[in-house]
């Protein structure tokens, strides 16, 4: 869906998975700026809106879900995970239930899928799922905010941030009350700062939620059985993930950013030596300079010198090999 807010002076469309929003506004230092001082939104009205409604709603996603919901209390943010078969990451909500209504935003064009999972497990239970994404945009307000929230939207508030479910009749007139915009990359590059992983980012078909630090904050371990249970289990009690979430500091003389996918080597061995991993996501950073997560072979030393692509990173470890 295309964002009324790409009308805005100065804005620059983003591009791949956040399509439909603005990159930046022309100057994004000073739009990352903003949000590090807790000034400021920005326009996630892309990202897909799902609810679910019901009495048996947070004992039914209880079911499904790698997070403890059964019990989860009116204004409380949480995300979860759902999970293949063999645990490997399939869905990403970002969840907040108002007392009526689980609210939950997840990655762009995925809702679809994730309704219509979500219609074949409804069984007996007394629920209804509905993708809501037309009617409803996502706003993120930063970590320090003091910005008003709109008599009757739901908000989800979490340690980085508020993220507003505003009826999408409603998000041109709220960004000019509440402004200044920033774009989809200053929001990109404070993840990155504070290692969050995304989906279809930090993940592939084969990603588990121990690679990316996702344990604790996505997955509850003490909980009842959930697809794909059983690997987190097993992974958890009995061995290591194969691979492990990196930050990179890149050498900032090099014009260009690696791209997502790029490929992850040993500095010692060269351009041409063998692959370790891949870089998942990479920014620009007002303070940091160039940044870039990465997902690494478990075995790589945690003080390695490391290359992506041709740019030369220091790694700080985010999962512990």
């Amino acid at each position: 869906m295309k964002s009324p807010l790409l009308s805005l002076p100065g804005a620059v469309p983003a591009e791949g998975r956040d399509e439909g929003v603005a990159a930046h506004y022309g100057d994004l230092f000073r739009e990352q700026r903003a949000l590090a001082d807790g000034t400021g939104l920005v326009d996630l009205s892309h990202r897909g809106v799902v609810t679910v409604t019901g009495s048996d709603r947070l004992a039914w996603l209880h079911l499904l879900l790698t997070q403890h919901v059964s019990e989860l209390a009116p204004g409380q943010a949480t995300e979860a995970l759902i999970l293949t078969a063999n645990g490997h990451i399939e869905h990403a909500l970002y969840l907040v239930d108002d007392g009526e209504t689980v609210w939950a935003h997840v990655e762009p064009d995925t809702q679809g899928e994730l309704v219509a999972y979500l219609e074949s497990m409804k069984f007996f239970y007394q629920v209804e799922v509905a993708d809501r994404t037309e009617d409803f945009a996502v706003v993120h307000l930063p970590a320090g905010s003091i910005e008003e929230v709109p008599e009757g939207v739901v908000v989800r508030e979490a340690p980085h941030g508020r993220d507003l479910f505003l009826p999408r009749a409603d998000l041109e007139r709220y960004a000019a009350e509440h402004g200044p915009v920033a774009g989809i990359l200053a929001y990109e590059a404070l993840r990155v700062e504070a290692h969050r992983p995304r989906l279809g980012f930090e993940t592939d078909h084969r990603t588990i939620p121990h690679e990316l630090g996702w344990i604790g904050t996505a997955v509850h371990l003490q909980k009842g059985c959930y697809r794909g249970q059983e690997t987190v289990a097993r992974v958890q009690n009995l061995g290591k993930p194969p691979r492990r979430l990196v930050f990179l500091h890149l050498d900032g003389s090099d014009v260009l950013l690696p791209g997502h996918g790029t490929p992850v080597r040993l500095a010692a061995d060269g351009a041409d030596g063998r692959q370790l991993g891949f870089v998942t996501t990479s920014a620009r950073h007002h303070e940091l300079g160039p940044i870039a997560l990465a997902l690494v072979k478990r075995n790589v030393a945690v003080d390695a010198e490391l290359l992506a692509g041709d740019t030369a990173a220091a790694q700080e470890t985010v999962v512990e090999p």
